[in-house]
């Protein structure tokens, strides 16, 4: 019975310390997330998204702080629901989830700590979300969320001269093309058949690439902006 009582003492025990671990990482995401107050900058949005023909757009993106966000785009653009503001609306309200640290892991050469988020609630549409953070700059090198509606979305941050305030240069999305949602106006070929198996697994994902240049932060966007 003791043996029992301290298995069940140790079992408990060890997962608050996985807990707090997680919260201490999620915990430097949210405070460079906060610095950044709003923001506007450059896109060059490129899809490769199976019996999807589109050429690469441009677009201006503007975010403002809680949840605001707007993508002004040249053309039509391809830009998946997740990625830009997700994360931090996500992580905002610490009562709607539970954090469990998970491991250590390599990512792109970069030393992460990898982090799954379970939604607190059963009717959310998020389902699991996982963050590799890298904890020496407190930016997330990796996400992949999944959620009812979009199924799974994996994007890859890739950052350079705006890593002290936590914003990507470059944004690598792989998308389920199934659950996709394609908008409209955009040509699509859906008789198109592959002989290969390997292609047919291909077709099942795709990529959006977005690379962002000339930030403006912190200068003040108008909330007339969003509307």
């Amino acid at each position: 019975m003791r043996k029992l009582t301290s298995l069940l003492l140790f079992s408990i025990l060890s997962f608050a310390s996985y807990a707090q671990d997680a919260d201490a990482l999620l915990s430097g995401i949210v405070l460079k997330m906060q610095k950044v107050k709003d923001y506007k900058v450059e896109a060059l949005i490129t899809s490769d998204i199976p019996m999807v023909k589109i050429l690469p757009s441009k677009a201006t993106i503007y975010f403002k702080q809680k949840d605001k966000i707007k993508i002004d785009a040249k053309g039509i653009a391809i830009v998946p629901k997740q990625g830009f503001n997700d994360i931090s609306k996500l992580l905002a309200d610490k009562n709607s989830y539970t954090a469990i640290y998970m491991m250590k892991e390599t990512v792109n050469g970069i030393a992460t700590e990898l982090v799954s988020i379970f939604p607190k609630s059963d009717t959310s549409d998020l389902v699991l979300s996982k963050l590799w953070i890298d904890p020496v700059n407190d930016i997330v090198i990796k996400s992949q969320t999944t959620t009812r509606s979009s199924g799974t979305v994996t994007v890859e941050y890739k950052y350079g001269s705006q890593k002290s305030w936590g914003l990507p240069d470059q944004l690598i999305f792989t998308v389920d093309v199934k659950k996709f949602k394609i908008p409209k106006g955009v040509a699509t070929d859906l008789n198109k058949k592959s002989d290969k198996k390997e292609n047919e697994k291909e077709q099942k994902q795709g990529k959006i690439t977005i690379d962002l240049t000339s930030y403006v932060i912190n200068k003040g966007i108008k909330d007339e902006v969003f509307k």
